[in-house]
């Protein structure tokens, strides 16, 4: 994992890095931002590897939030998101609670 701050400016290069066959992503604390976690949304809505995602403390909003919300909705692999200390307000975490109705898997 990175320890670092990369900033939303980075997230797309570190996205665009991303094998395919990645199964475990751990960004905590590196500060991606909406912009980040929207292009971690769309690696994770083509991914069929990815089983764990780690996007604590990465300053990400109701509009990150909601990214992530629509790639969850198709993505059939991930099985574990920790998104703690972040800025999502209700309206974001409404968002992630109706994309895992869609998708219980």
């Amino acid at each position: 994992s990175l320890t670092s701050a990369i900033g939303e400016v980075h997230a797309h290069t570190l996205v665009r890095s991303l094998p395919s066959s990645v199964v475990e992503v751990l960004l905590p604390g590196v500060e991606i931002g909406d912009e980040g976690a929207m292009l971690v949304g769309t690696f994770l809505s083509s991914s069929k590897a990815l089983t764990t995602l780690d996007l604590n403390g990465n300053k990400i909003g109701d509009s990150g939030a909601l990214g992530l919300a629509n790639a969850l909705k198709v993505n059939g692999s991930l099985k574990k998101l920790w998104l703690d200390d972040n800025q999502i307000t209700d309206a974001g975490a409404v968002g992630l609670a109706k994309a895992l109705e869609v998708n219980a898997s």
